[in-house]
């Protein structure tokens, strides 16, 4: 087999791998640090690509349509956290999985509703849409080492937060022993916010750097969820490391 191919495809399996892992490292926090089983994980995902999609479509500027659909996400998570989920923090995990699926089937119609039944396409930025010579005779694709690029910083920035930061200090005190953190003075209801926020904030990541290179559809969400809950179950859950 060429030489250049195999290198290829793992440069494609690099990029596609730190995607799910901005996927399964929100998820594995929610599920690991809050004990909240939220399948709604990926309809979060498919909310950021269809909003990156739209809004990139329409001004033309792609960091701005991911900044744009991060921060529509997280409101819509903020919302479904406040409405739903906090609700759910000390019951059991079918009755969490219930709660979540119903999520999803929410979330896809209102996707309907706002946008059709029809995939949308998502345009790569004009500045990444030519090739990178990185070897010789081994032209690459500049956005997908966008994607390697952005997925390896936000690896590094989520561990330096999570190890090296207060608020990761509290998140870990409070997945430790909530009831000694709140006697602590530690607000653990406003911490589980924030780690949920995160978790939607990567999954809106994920989904809208994802956009140009898939197909940005109703039920994408449920695809991709399939695979980082194989990725977390194998790293271990609640491990960022693993």
């Amino acid at each position: 087999m060429d030489a250049i191919f195999v290198f290829e495809q793992l440069l494609n399996g690099l990029g596609y791998g730190l995607m799910l892992f901005l996927i399964a490292a929100g998820l594995t926090l929610v599920f690991g640090i809050m004990d909240t089983m939220n399948l709604a994980h990926g309809s979060l995902y498919m909310a950021g690509a269809y909003v990156a999609a739209r809004v990139h479509e329409a001004s033309g500027a792609f960091a701005l349509a991911v900044l744009v659909a991060v921060g529509v996400t997280v409101a819509i998570a903020a919302v479904a956290e406040f409405l739903v989920i906090r609700r759910l923090y000390r019951r059991d995990h079918l009755v969490q999985v219930l709660a979540t699926f119903g999520i999803i089937l929410i979330a896809d119609d209102a996707v309907k509703a706002i946008w059709g039944v029809a995939p949308l396409l998502a345009s790569t930025p004009a500045a990444l849409a030519g090739p990178v010579a990185l070897l010789e005779g081994l032209p690459y694709p500049s956005y997908r080492l966008l994607l390697i690029g952005a997925g390896l910083t936000v690896a590094l920035g989520l561990h330096l937060l999570v190890n090296k930061t207060r608020i990761g200090m509290l998140v870990r005190a409070g997945a430790s022993n909530r009831q000694m953190a709140e006697h602590m003075g530690v607000r653990v209801g406003g911490v589980f916010a924030f780690v949920f926020a995160l978790g939607a904030a990567l999954a809106a990541l994920a989904g809208a750097l994802m956009a140009p290179i898939s197909a940005v559809q109703i039920g994408m969400g449920e695809a991709i969820l399939i695979p980082a809950l194989v990725v977390i179950v194998i790293g271990g859950i609640g491990s960022g490391r693993g």
